[in-house]
């Protein structure tokens, strides 16, 4: 899997509707040699994904606007 933004919506797809996923885990899916490299893209592509509205982020619970420091992942709340 090469492409950040695939990796996420199919680690999400494969985990609970309620679960969140780290950022991390998406980049060691696309370069476990090298996940902190992966990172930045990583962080682009779950960027985008919250402006479509197809994942949300949060932190210990809370829900975050935008990324800024530590974040999960998870897949939007439906009927937004």
């Amino acid at each position: 899997m090469t492409d950040p933004r695939a990796a996420t919506l199919s680690l999400l797809a494969r985990r609970a509707a309620d679960a969140t996923i780290c950022p991390s885990e998406v980049a060691r899916a696309l370069s476990p040699e090298d996940w902190r490299g992966a990172m930045p893209s990583v962080h682009a592509a779950v960027d985008r994904l919250v402006r479509e509205g197809l994942v949300r982020i949060s932190w210990k619970g809370e829900r975050l606007a935008t990324r800024s420091g530590p974040y999960r992942i998870g897949r939007a709340a439906t009927g937004q």
